[in-house]
């Protein structure tokens, strides 16, 4: 006789956070099911305020050409644009505003073994993404109108510009996206050496090596390519990852100070830890 079955016979999760590849697909398909929703839902409200948002877009563009004295105009090349535009509006106000929901879910799926002191760094690391990533945001709000006038002197004479709005807003949304993922390295960095993957002599070994890497970055990523834009976002980023150095030293520093006896029940004594209990288990052993 089949029966409905009862809260205790349902599969406990690993303790280690193991999981057969079918289990880490319908994880996947969870985490990005909310993820999508978030944006879903955020984009729906970026439909509505659709107008607000294009008008919030277009002043830096507006600004610019006031500032060169130049005659520029954003249009709609194609038929279906008027359409198209509003949903990749929508789109973009959906993926910034979806931001909190998207990176927790990115990081819960990413870390399903950690320990129960470790997962309180989970929402740690949503409470300091989110601002981080709204600051490149702004970074890049505030970086547009200067990039927009750096381009436009380039312009001969007395010619206007009559720019693609297309075009125009994947320049917009690129710079947004790349400001706001790239002011998420040093949260990134502090967790892995909150979770033991890296320590901070690591980092310092490596810090020439992801200094040129976050140049090299800027220097791609960046939608005009220019110096401004370059250094507006790669010298930030050169400044957040030493902030984030500084803090993995401390916290690693805390961590060494800390006997193996304080350890948790549930929390993995560190590799440090384990080497120096196994010298004073070889030199007991000698000694009888």
């Amino acid at each position: 006789m089949i029966g409905r079955r009862g809260k205790g016979s349902k599969p406990e999760r690993d303790p280690e956070g193991r999981m057969t590849l079918t289990e880490h697909l319908r994880e996947l398909r969870n985490r990005l099911m909310w993820s999508a929703l978030a944006v879903v839902a955020f984009g729906i409200l970026g439909f509505v305020f659709r107008e607000r948002i294009f008008d919030f877009l277009v002043d830096p563009f507006i600004d610019a050409a006031r500032e060169t004295g130049r005659k520029a105009d954003l249009n709609f090349r194609e038929m279906l644009d008027p359409l198209t535009v509003p949903l990749r509006i929508a789109m973009l106000t959906g993926i910034v505003f979806g931001a909190p929901v998207w990176i927790y879910q990115l990081w819960a799926f990413i870390t399903p073994a950690l320990y129960r002191n470790e997962k309180k760094w989970a929402l740690a690391v949503v409470g300091a993404a989110v601002p981080m990533f709204g600051l490149g945001v702004v970074l890049a709000m505030w970086l547009m109108p200067r990039a927009m006038i750096f381009m436009q002197n380039f312009a001969p004479g007395d010619t206007s510009m009559l720019v693609d709005f297309n075009s125009y807003l994947s320049f917009a949304i690129r710079l947004v996206l790349v400001f706001g993922i790239g002011f998420l390295l040093p949260i990134f960095v502090v967790l892995l050496n909150a979770v033991g993957v890296l320590r901070h002599e690591t980092l310092g070994t490596a810090r020439r090596w992801v200094i040129v890497g976050i140049f090299a970055f800027g220097a791609v990523a960046t939608p005009t390519g220019d110096p401004l834009s370059l250094m507006v976002l790669a010298v930030p980023m050169w400044l957040l990852f030493e902030v984030a150095v500084l803090v993995c030293r401390v916290m690693d520093k805390r961590r060494d100070r800390q006997p193996a006896n304080a350890l948790a029940d549930d929390e993995a004594t560190p590799d440090d830890v384990l080497d120096q209990l196994g010298r004073i288990d070889d030199d007991d052993d000698r000694r009888r």
